[in-house]
């Protein structure tokens, strides 16, 4: 931050750490203008679509006759190599997320060309963002138990059971505050704006690890017993500052920032000194499990 207070000093910034594998495109859609607005054309879908694609278009797949781009794959089908399902890491999740992303610029033959060299082929994070950059991030926040003092209702609940259910008696005739009452976020769709990229970070190499230049001890991003009701870090991932709507496992979009950035906290370079990777359960003692074992003895840890 750049601010009279922190003026040549260190500061402490809380994070959100977002992890993003790799974008692969499997199709294009056409749309053409009507007197209603816009209406999808046609649907372009790539050679080869892995299973957790085909997934995505069915509510339950073991039941399923799993017929979907049979007819459409057949010619390039083989018989060679296994089916590799990219399971996401942290999820342990078999069917792949699809998203429509706009193309602009150029011509409509140069549009459809410039998507169809992108067919099949991998989309890294750090092709799209950049270290200190700004961002928005696009998703759905969390529900209305959340906050306002509101808990879940018992199971046999009718109607759903992330309400709120009696909110008092008939007289006295008005609310008590002491009532939970839901309000303000509760499964909305929001866009936040501004998010500053502290890090972006490829698998394999110590930029996914939590080394800085200042503190060499060897750790990875992920805490120590991994993240509350996420598990480790796997796949790349880019450090935000601040929190992000929705819950953990939520799936985010994130985009390009619409505007020009010219204020001096927006165009910063952040240098990090140092990530704090102890355990997010308690109160975190320690660093890493090494530095556990060196504390208590090998008996205790």
């Amino acid at each position: 931050m750049v601010v009279k207070e922190l003026h040549k000093k260190e500061t402490c910034e809380a994070v959100t750490i977002i992890e993003t594998p790799p974008l692969v495109v499997v199709g294009v859609v056409g749309y053409v203008k009507t007197p209603r607005g816009l209406r999808t054309l046609n649907t372009v879908w790539a050679q080869h679509l892995s299973e957790e694609v085909k997934r995505r278009f069915y509510k339950n797949w073991c039941k399923s006759k799993k017929k979907a781009f049979t007819k459409y794959t057949k010619k390039y089908e083989t018989e060679e190599g296994k089916k590799d399902i990219r399971k996401l890491r942290g999820l342990k999740q078999k069917k792949a997320h699809l998203m429509e992303i706009q193309v602009n610029g150029g011509t409509v033959a140069q549009k459809v060309d410039y998507a169809y060299s992108f067919f099949e082929k991998q989309i890294p994070v750090d092709a799209v963002f950049q270290k200190d950059e700004m961002i928005d991030i696009i998703g759905v926040t969390k529900g209305v138990v959340t906050r306002w003092g509101v808990t879940r209702l018992p199971r046999k609940t009718h109607r759903g059971l992330r309400k709120v259910a009696c909110i008092g008696a008939w007289h006295p005739a008005r609310v008590s505050f002491t009532v939970a009452r839901a309000g303000q976020n509760g499964y909305h769709h929001r866009t936040e704006l501004n998010k500053k990229i502290y890090k972006v970070a490829k698998t394999g190499q110590e930029s996914h690890t939590a080394i800085t230049e200042f503190d060499r001890t060897e750790k990875d991003i992920t805490p120590m017993g991994g993240f509350p009701h996420y598990g480790v870090v796997k796949d790349d991932y880019i450090m935000v500052k601040g929190c992000c709507v929705g819950p953990k496992k939520r799936v985010l979009t994130l985009r390009q920032s619409l505007l020009k950035q010219t204020s001096r906290v927006a165009l910063e370079e952040i240098k990090l000194k140092f990530i704090d990777t102890s355990s997010k359960f308690g109160h975190g003692r320690f660093q890493t499990t090494q530095e556990k074992q060196k504390f208590y003895g090998r008996l205790k840890a």
